[in-house]
C-alpha cells in the first residue's frame, strides 16, 4: 500500500445516497440539498443595486453644514458617525450617531467635541474595538493646530474626551486611517504649513480615552495639494499607502509604500500613478488580496473625468494597471471609493457630476487582476447638495450609507445598496458520484464520505466549494471548507 487512498474499498466511497437531481448535474459536481429532497449545482446569483434603498433623513435641519464625513462601526451591526461642523456661530465640531433599520436613519443627540472654529473633519473607527472612534480636524481658533479627540459610542450618545495636537502648528487637510494589525494605532496624513508645505504622516496610539502621538515623517519634502488619502493593508501588516497630488512635480497623482514599525514610519520609493494633473484622489485596499488597491481620482489632465486604476505593492514599490473611466464627462472634488468588505472583487465609487454638484451618482465596478470594468450610472439624489462622503458597513452586504449637505436648508443622511452576488453554497452536502439527469436518482458522496472521481488534486491540501461551484484550494469567503485531498483524485469530505 502505497497511500491512504488505497484503504478505499472497490468501486470509490465509503458512504453515498441515491437522490433526484435537480437540474442535469455533471460527474463531480458539488452540490446542495433542497427543501424538497433533491439536489442542485453550487450556484451563485446577483442581487440587483438599490441606489437609493430609502428616504434620506436629516442629521441637521434649518441649518448649513460643512466638511462632512462618515463612518461605520464596523463590529457593531447598523451604526455610524457623522462629523461636520455648522455653518452657523458658533461654528463648533459636532458627531452624531446614525441608526439603521431596514432601510431607515435615525438619528440621536448631536455632540460638541470642539468649542471652538472647527474644520476639515475625518472620522473613522477602531476595527478592533467596538464603538471607539477618532475624529480629526483643524483648530481654527487656535492658528489651525493639527488636533485629533476619541469619541466613544453607547447607544446613540457619544462622550467625547480631551482633545490632542498631532501637529502644533498651521495644517491643511489631515485625513486618517486605522491599523488593522494594531489595536488603536491609526496613521494622520496632512499637508504641514508650517513646515514648508511638506507631505507629513505620524502615528497615534489610543489608550482608553487618551492618544500618544510618535513622532512626525514627512514622505514628499516637496509641496503636496490638498488631495491625500491614507489606507492600511488588511493582508499585510503594518503597511500602508499614502495617495496625494504633488505640487512639486506638475500636481501629479502619486503614491507611496509606507511601513510602521512600533510608532515610526518609513517610506519607499514615490511612483506616480497619473502623470497630469491629479485631484480628487481616493485609496481603498482590496480586503482579500494582499497588496492590492484601487486608486480613484479627477483627471484635471483628461477633461476632468473620473478615473481609476489598480496598484500592486511588492515590497516598498508599487505598479499599476491601466486606467478604467467610471465618468467620461467631469466629476466635482468630492469623488470617494471603497473596495466592498464582504462582496469580493467589487468597488464602489460615488461621486458628483460636473462642476455645479447637481446629482450625487454612484457605480459598481468588477475587479479582475489589474482591470477594472464598470457597471451603470445609479443616481442617489439630484438638487443643490454637496460635501458627499460614505461609508459601507462590514457587517451587511452591500449596504453604505451616503451622508451630504442639502444646498442651505438642510443635511442629510441616506442609505444605499451596492449590487452583490449570493450564493448556496453554505448548503453543501456532497459530490456526485456519476453523471445525474434532471428528475432521475443518481449517486452522491456526502459530507463524511470520499469522492474519488476528482482530478489533479494536491495531496494534503484543504479544498473550498467556490460561489460559482467550482472546487479548488481558494479560501475567500464566501467559499465553504468541504474537504481535505488524500490523493490527486480523491477528496475526503468533512462531516
Amino acid at each position: 500500500m502505497s497511500n491512504l487512498s488505497e484503504l478505499l474499498p472497490a468501486g470509490g466511497a465509503a458512504k453515498e445516497f441515491e437522490p433526484v437531481a435537480s437540474g442535469t448535474l455533471p460527474n463531480g459536481q458539488a452540490v446542495v440539498l433542497k427543501s424538497n429532497g433533491q439536489v442542485e449545482v453550487v450556484s451563485e446569483t446577483t442581487i440587483a443595486a438599490d441606489i437609493p434603498a430609502g428616504t434620506a433623513a436629516n442629521f441637521v435641519s434649518s441649518a448649513e453644514t460643512y466638511y462632512v464625513d462618515c463612518a461605520f462601526d464596523p463590529n457593531t451591526a447598523n451604526k455610524f458617525v457623522i462629523a461636520y461642523r455648522r455653518n452657523t456661530s458658533p461654528y463648533y465640531g459636532r458627531g452624531v450617531v446614525g441608526t439603521i433599520s431596514g432601510n431607515s436613519i435615525s438619528f440621536g443627540t448631536e455632540y460638541v467635541f470642539h468649542t471652538g472654529t472647527s474644520g476639515n473633519m475625518q472620522c473613522a473607527f477602531d476595527p478592533n474595538t467596538a464603538g471607539k472612534f477618532v475624529i480629526t480636524y483643524l483648530d481654527a481658533s487656535n492658528s489651525y493646530h493639527g488636533m485629533a479627540v476619541v469619541g466613544t459610542i453607547s447607544g446613540t450618545d457619544i462622550s467625547f474626551n480631551t482633545k490632542y495636537a498631532f501637529n502644533a502648528g498651521n495644517t491643511d487637510n489631515p485625513t486618517l486611517a486605522f491599523n488593522p494589525s494594531v489595536a488603536g494605532q491609526f496613521v494622520v496624513v496632512y499637508k504641514d504649513e508650517a513646515n514648508s508645505d511638506q507631505g507629513t504622516a505620524i502615528i497615534g496610539t489610543i489608550s482608553g480615552t487618551s492618544i500618544s502621538f510618535g513622532s512626525e515623517a514627512v514622505f514628499d519634502t516637496s509641496t503636496i495639494s490638498r488631495r491625500m488619502s491614507p489606507a492600511f493593508d488588511a493582508n499585510t501588516s503594518n503597511k500602508l499607502v499614502i495617495t496625494y497630488s504633488d505640487n512639486g512635480n506638475s500636481f501629479h497623482g502619486t503614491a507611496i509604500v509606507g511601513t510602521v514599525s512600533g510608532t515610526s514610519l518609513s517610506f519607499g520609493t514615490a511612483a506616480v500613478f497619473n502623470a497630469a494633473n491629479t485631484n480628487s484622489i481616493h485609496a481603498s485596499f482590496d480586503p482579500n488580496t494582499a497588496g492590492k488597491f484601487v486608486i480613484t481620482y479627477r483627471d484635471d489632465g483628461n477633461s476632468y473625468v473620473g478615473t481609476a486604476i489598480i496598484g500592486i505593492i511588492s515590497g516598498t514599490s508599487i505598479s499599476f494597471g491601466s486606467e478604467a473611466i467610471f465618468h467620461s464627462a467631469q466629476v466635482s472634488e468630492n469623488a470617494t471609493c471603497a473596495f466592498d468588505p464582504i462582496n469580493a472583487n467589487q468597488i464602489i465609487v460615488c461621486y458628483a457630476n460636473g462642476p455645479s454638484n447637481n446629482t450625487q451618482s454612484a457605480k459598481m465596478g468588477t475587479v479582475s487582476g489589474t482591470t477594472i470594468s464598470f457597471g451603470s450610472e445609479n443616481t442617489i439624489i439630484s438638487g443643490n447638495v454637496s460635501d458627499l462622503t460614505f461609508s459601507m458597513s462590514h457587517i451587511d452586504v452591500g449596504k453604505f450609507v451616503v451622508a451630504y449637505k442639502n444646498g442651505g436648508s438642510n443635511s442629510s443622511a441616506i442609505i444605499c445598496k451596492a449590487s452583490y452576488k449570493t450564493t448556496n453554497a453554505a448548503d453543501f452536502v456532497g459530490i456526485t458520484a456519476e453523471a445525474i439527469t434532471s428528475g432521475a436518482t443518481g449517486v452522491v458522496v456526502p459530507q463524511g464520505g470520499v469522492a474519488t472521481n476528482l482530478s489533479s488534486l494536491t495531496i494534503g491540501s484543504n479544498y473550498y466549494v467556490q460561489s460559482d461551484g467550482t472546487v479548488s484550494t481558494v479560501s475567500t469567503s464566501p467559499a465553504v471548507n468541504i474537504g481535505k485531498a488524500i490523493s490527486a483524485t480523491s477528496l475526503i469530505l468533512k462531516g
